[in-house]
């Protein structure tokens, strides 16, 4: 076929997206009898899921996106990973943490915040009580909404607690959780997220029911690639994405077109497409205003890692977790243990966020490199122990993502609204289908919103909703 030919197919539904979410979708769709073709953008299945090996040879890999679940809230991720027969890894919890300071740096047991960080545990409690409030369905519904999402995070924080430590405090959460200054979400979105993930404490948790709980030996991507094998062949279509989707309403079809001289026309479309990327699609009829708005004013934070692979684990060796914790003092503003000892495999990944991710992703790629190890690097040599300073050895690997600078992804993991949005929309807007065009992604989760669970969770509400209205169709 010339590269002028136009392929065409015609399904009961397109799936856009071949994410958690939109994996998650089709697959149930085609268990349900009816013809569904997934196109993706990207030339891989995963999303915001991407495992690479941590080394050049031996086994060990390390995920440069999302990464963590538990067993217990996050049920339906955890489903899958039983499903696949995959094994988990309970995240590094022993061991102390470092935390920079002005004048160098303390110790504290991993866990356990130090007394010059107790305000934490305040801030902690005001917001657990605050989440606790909120309406997951509609988030206006809830009490104090509207004065909430009048405010950024920032300022309710200093209107609440009339401290700048406490406004400083909640600004690294903001950007540890999200990638987002907290100047820029509105209280009430952020608050939305804490109860989505079942409360404040549980997203910051590495412990039982924690957001941070367990990897994946093998890594999350894996997790996709098993559900796009159980796909139909022929059903997947990589490094194509979709330029306009039209409805005609005269015959009740979608035509989408794609890269590639490709259309495929459904009675049904799913779009697992982050708000903020909308606009790199056309839509005729075009979406409903609420839907523009969502798409011209969420915010995707900045949210980058770089994975420090080492021939041992020397800061277990010294009785550290690897989890540095800085708030002013370089690029990284903590650093996670990400080791997987059954396979020898020794990291550190340093996750460089917010807005000084912003000013180091300007560098070029070496000088990244070079001012992300001489934090880590020095963060670790200013740690004094009884036996003498750590002997800290150069790295055999690195791996480096910056999803902000992926075409079809433009940041991560979620997008989030500024002030004043949410209260001038329908709380439900993002979840909405418009005519026969329904949304999914992790953002429109009403549990773990943000996460992998709240992929899995979306892509399955979408697949309901579509199948119901297809069956309906067909009885009527």
């Amino acid at each position: 076929m010339s590269s002028n030919s136009t392929i065409q197919e015609s399904v009961d539904v397109v799936v856009i997206g071949a994410g958690l979410s939109g994996l998650r979708a089709a697959v149930m769709i085609q268990a349900a009898e009816l013809s569904c073709a997934v196109v993706e953008a990207t030339d891989r299945v995963g999303g915001k899921t991407l495992t690479l090996p941590s080394k050049q040879t031996g086994p060990g890999v390390n995920d440069l996106g999302a990464a963590w679940i538990n067993d217990t809230t996050q049920s339906e991720i955890y489903k899958l990973v039983q499903q696949y027969g995959l094994q988990t890894e309970v995240q590094m919890d022993r061991g102390y943490d470092v935390w920079e300071q002005e004048h160098g740096v303390i110790l504290s047991p991993h866990g356990v915040l130090p007394e010059e960080q107790a305000l934490l545990g305040q801030v902690i409690q005001k917001f657990a009580e605050l989440a606790a409030d909120v309406n997951l369905e509609d988030p206006m519904k809830g009490p104090g909404a509207k004065e909430l999402d009048s405010v950024s995070l920032q300022e309710y924080c200093l209107q609440a607690f009339h401290s700048d430590p406490v406004a400083t405090l909640l600004n690294t959460v903001s950007q540890s959780l999200i990638g987002i200054e907290s100047k820029d979400i509105s209280a009430l979105s952020f608050l939305h997220s804490c109860k989505s993930g079942t409360g404040f404490q549980a997203m910051i948790s590495d412990t039982k029911d924690g957001g941070q709980y367990l990897r994946l030996q093998q890594g999350t991507q894996l997790i996709s690639k098993n559900m796009a094998q159980e796909l139909k062949p022929g059903s997947l279509w990589l490094s194509t994405p979709v330029t306009h989707i039209e409805q005609c309403a005269e015959t009740g079809l979608c035509t989408v077109r794609c890269a590639r001289n490709a259309v495929l026309r459904a009675k049904k479309v799913i779009l697992s497409v982050a708000t903020p990327l909308y606009s790199k699609i056309g839509f005729t009829p075009p979406l409903p205003a609420e839907k523009q708005r969502l798409a011209q004013e969420n915010l995707l934070g900045y949210y980058s890692k770089m994975i420090f692979v080492f021939e041992k684990p020397w800061w277990r060796t010294a009785g550290l977790s690897g989890e540095i914790k800085a708030q002013d003092h370089g690029p990284i503003l903590f650093s996670v243990d990400t080791s997987v000892p059954g396979d020898d495999q020794w990291s550190i990944s340093c996750f460089i966020v917010g807005g000084r991710g912003l000013e180091w992703s300007k560098l070029s790629q070496g000088e990244r490199y070079s001012s992300a190890w001489s934090q880590l690097r020095s963060t670790f040599d200013k740690v004094d122990l009884k036996t003498g300073k750590i002997e800290i050895p150069e790295p055999i690997n690195t791996l480096e993502l910056e999803w902000s600078k992926q075409e079809f992804f433009h940041g991560g993991p979620c997008p989030v609204s500024p002030p004043g949005l949410l209260s001038s929309i329908d709380g439900a807007a993002v979840r909405k289908p418009f005519g026969n065009v329904h949304f999914v992604g992790t953002e429109t989760a009403l549990a773990w919103k943000g996460y992998m669970e709240g992929a899995i969770r979306s892509g399955s509400r979408g697949a309901e909703e579509v199948i119901e209205a297809l069956r309906t169709d067909i009885v009527s």
